[in-house]
């Protein structure tokens, strides 16, 4: 018996346990492990969240500056209607009227636009416009006919424009502007007996809202545009995130459809040979846009102490905005030609 005992407490130690020591100093390899796994993702988190933020920032981005862009290039489209045939107004006209009578007033106002949001009429009452930032009004017709094609058939109550085609009527009248249902659209085709198509009219504010006009999160500076619906204007929030909004009007003084000088604000403008607001507007050819996006979110740890240029001043000084807090910003610009306007002045 006492030849085995050895054996046996051989094979004891064998079967021995890691000890205190052993096991303290595994215990703390492994937490440093998982301390380093836990750092790696959570700066892996990090950085996805914050190139999500950023793809979002330039996607709005680029987006706003690309819904301006469309429709100021189409802005003065009236089909077939060219309306230098009707007399110029004899003051600027108010965007935001329901008033089919004033909206035939301004046909030649194809753009027209409040600097830095002042000056704009009582009855616009912008919902938090955001201070020191542009509004533009654009007058134009859709681009089909209602009911052909993809274009939506005519709603009750909403603005459309009828042009006449038939030579023997468009002397005395060229076009029907009215409300869908409260004025007949007689006009004719080239043929003189089958009646016209008609297109909607629009008259589309662009400005710079603080809030989205949702419930939560509801402080985020957005794009919105005011359209006219038939009974009155709605505010339809566009691209959030957009927190600056600029614009440079090109003007054709001597008419040949190219820009001869740039202004914030036609409105005031005063160029070499005498002009005045109605006509300054009349003139404007193109557009340069200036916008600042920023981040929906704020970025943890980051301050923007960036200093961004959007454009010049009426006077003609630089705009420069130092927004700061925690969003990345990113400013876009594009420039525009107003194609209905410009290609009426080009001569052959």
């Amino acid at each position: 018996m006492r030849e085995h005992q050895p054996r046996a407490i051989a094979a004891r130690r064998r079967m021995a346990g890691l000890s205190l020591v052993e096991l303290m100093i595994a215990i703390a390899i492994g937490l440093v492990v998982m301390a380093a796994l836990t750092t790696i993702f959570a700066n892996s988190s990090r950085a996805r969240q914050e190139l999500e933020r950023n793809s979002r920032q330039i996607e709005n981005g680029r987006f706003a500056i690309e819904l301006l862009a469309s429709d100021l290039r189409l802005a003065g489209f009236y089909g077939e209607f060219d309306p230098r045939a009707v007399a110029a107004p004899a003051a600027l006209q108010d965007p935001c009227s329901t008033d089919p009578l004033v909206w035939a007033a301004a046909f030649r106002l194809h753009v027209q636009g409040y600097d830095n949001g002042a000056g704009y009429p009582a009855d616009c009452a912008f919902p938090s416009l955001k201070a020191g930032t542009d509004i533009v009004a654009i007058r134009r017709a859709s681009t089909c006919e209602a009911g052909v094609g993809s274009c939506p058939a005519a709603v009750g109550g909403y603005p459309y424009i009828q042009l006449s085609k038939c030579a023997t009527e468009q002397a005395a009248t060229p076009y029907v502007l009215g409300l869908q249902g409260a004025v007949a659209f007689p006009l004719r085709l080239r043929d003189c007996a089958t009646t016209a198509g008609i297109r909607q009219y629009y008259v589309r504010i662009y400005y710079i809202s603080t809030d989205n006009g949702a419930a939560l999160p509801s402080a985020v500076p957005t794009l919105k545009r005011r359209d006219f619906t038939g009974s009155g204007f709605v505010d339809t929030p566009l691209v959030e995130g957009i927190e600056e909004f600029n614009v440079e009007y090109g003007i054709d003084i001597d008419g040949d459809g190219l820009p001869d000088a740039y202004s914030a604000d036609p409105t005031g403008y005063t160029c070499p040979s005498g002009c005045d607001p109605v006509s300054n507007w009349m003139n404007v050819v193109t557009a340069r846009i200036y916008l600042l996006a920023r981040n929906i979110d704020p970025s943890p740890g980051y301050t923007d102490v960036k200093t961004y240029n959007l454009g010049n001043d009426a006077g003609g000084a630089p705009i420069t905005v130092t927004p700061g807090g925690p969003y990345h910003r990113h400013a876009y610009t594009t420039l525009v030609r107003i194609v209905n306007a410009a290609q009426r002045r080009e001569t052959p």
